[in-house]
């Protein structure tokens, strides 16, 4: 909804009687329509009269939308689509056998993917993965390596950097067309300083404030965020349950998280520490989990739990033809053996004990397991199952879907593009955007396009644009125009928007902080 501010002004300052004067704010509802259009492409080819009717705006505003757009080279005009028959036409084509189109052909507009481009760290407690993204969150290369989070900030940045430099290498970007980097973490990251709070699985990193200083590194503005509430965003966006605004996601790994969207927003808390939920306590007179807390979820469920369990059922006789002695992959590769499946069946009941409280304070409309644990499949998903059921209110289960994700290893990486897209979608995030595409659209050098979202991405071709042109500021109104916005770009064209990746300088005013 386009953004209104109320001023009351004075009787003294009009000499009429006090009322209230609505003062609409042009430029933030151009800009938020303009973020409309692009949201909208984002999900697939559209004409014109598509985007008109679906913001309900006239096919005029909407076409001086889509000039900006085309001009700062961020959408583009494709295919052709035929004209929609008219009913009468439907008619006539039904009585005579013949078809009689109607109207004029609708030429199609799509997103330039490939205009700017995001790149996405996952940093897990024993590897780091990074993904070259486009801005559909398509893969233009995916690099993991193994690495201990437990060494520390400086080997961990160092194996990032080193990625980073192979990715932009392998794909021929360059680093001033990446509009924007992103690092999920496997630790509570304080949302008003930014710095990660005592990590259970991470030691050493207490106080480090892992997006400033990759920011500084690579020279790219960078965002960082709780791995759990990345999962939340990847599968609202990308999952199976995209869209439902009220979705919890379960991380089941070296350590448990949830990441809780609430209204289609990914809720946090008062400081970031929201959906800690392998910390809860599920029995007072349990042992101790990592966090100190006494019969905490974890200690039943995380990491070397599941092992544990497992030798000790085995030791007490129970049947298996696992190997000996056995490790979490044997335990995950066969889930339907015997002991396996006990062991599944009553970490479920495990963490179905603890989901059971957060259907009460929550009601989601899905639930999704995630995380190398939930490779365990069925007997892990019936007992989580079982186990809430028989505890959580009628109200706050009937209708909620369970469920493993089908997003697999891919959802760290997708969360953070899904984290880095609801930022450019911004009005801010868009200003940046504009910036980066105008300079990004004399370096493209790659040929394949990507014109639809990782699950129906397609081939296109490429158009080059020139970066030299004087273009508009997004999201003022055609006639309110600066005659001259910004200085003209003395820089060549190769000339790199932010430092060289081994400077350790901060990125410059090319690149405009958020």
């Amino acid at each position: 909804m386009s953004r209104i501010t109320f001023t009351q002004l004075s009787s003294a300052q009009t000499g009429q009687p006090p009322f209230g004067h609505a003062a609409f704010d042009l430029a933030a509802i151009r800009s938020r329509h303009l973020l409309q259009l692009l949201e909208r492409l984002w999900t697939g080819d559209l004409a014109r009269v598509d985007l008109a009717r679906e913001l309900h705006l006239s096919r005029s505003a909407v076409s001086s939308l889509v000039a900006e757009l085309l001009a700062a080279g961020l959408i583009r005009e494709g295919g052709v689509r035929g004209a929609v028959q008219t009913e009468q036409a439907q008619t006539g084509q039904a009585q005579t056998g013949v078809r009689l189109p109607l109207g004029r052909r609708a030429t199609l507009l799509s997103l330039n993917a490939r205009a700017a481009f995001l790149l996405a760290i996952d940093l897990g407690a024993s590897e780091v993965r990074l993904d070259l993204f486009d801005l559909r969150c398509t893969s233009l290369v995916s690099l993991q390596t193994s690495h201990d989070v437990g060494t520390g900030p400086a080997q961990t940045y160092a194996r990032i950097q080193e990625l980073c430099v192979s990715a932009l290498a392998q794909t021929g970007v360059k680093r001033s067309q990446v509009v924007l980097a992103g690092a999920g973490v496997p630790g509570p990251v304080d949302s008003l300083s930014g710095q990660v709070v005592t990590p259970p699985n991470m030691p050493g990193w207490n106080g480090t404030d892992i997006a400033a200083d990759l920011s500084a590194l690579l020279g790219i503005p960078t965002l960082a965020e709780n791995d759990a509430n990345l999962g939340a965003l990847a599968e609202y966006r990308f999952g199976a349950h995209r869209g439902v605004r009220d979705l919890l996601y379960l991380k089941l790994g070296t350590g448990i998280g949830a990441g809780v969207m609430v209204g289609g927003q990914l809720y946090r808390g008062a400081r970031g520490g929201a959906g800690e939920i392998g910390h809860s306590s599920i029995n007072e007179q349990g042992p101790p989990g990592r966090s100190g807390n006494p019969g905490a979820l974890e200690s039943y469920v995380a990491g070397q739990a599941p092992v544990s369990l497992a030798r000790a059922r085995r030791a007490a006789g129970a049947p298996s033809a696992l190997p000996e002695p056995l490790n979490l992959n044997d335990l995950l590769d066969s889930p339907a053996d015997p002991l396996a499946k006990g062991v599944w069946q009553e970490v479920g009941h495990h963490l179905g004990v603890a989901l059971s409280t957060a259907l009460n304070l929550f009601n989601p409309g899905a639930v999704v397991l995630g995380g190398r644990l939930a490779q365990a499949g069925e007997p892990l998903l019936q007992a989580v199952w079982a186990s809430a059921r028989s505890r959580t209110l009628n109200i706050n289960f009937q209708g909620v879907s369970i469920d493993l994700s089908a997003l697999g290893g891919d959802v760290g990486v997708l969360g953070v593009g899904a984290m880095l897209l609801g930022e450019l979608l911004t009005p801010a995030g868009l200003l940046r955007l504009c910036q980066v595409a105008q300079h990004s659209a004399g370096h493209q050098s790659l040929k394949a396009e990507s014109r639809a979202p990782p699950e129906r991405a397609q081939a296109g071709r490429h158009s080059q644009r020139s970066a030299s042109a004087q273009k508009p500021v997004l999201g003022q109104p055609p006639d309110t125009q600066p005659p001259d916005t910004q200085p003209p770009d003395t820089q060549p064209p190769d000339a790199p928007l932010a430092p060289d990746l081994h400077s350790g300088h901060t990125a410059t005013d090319a690149q405009p902080p958020l």
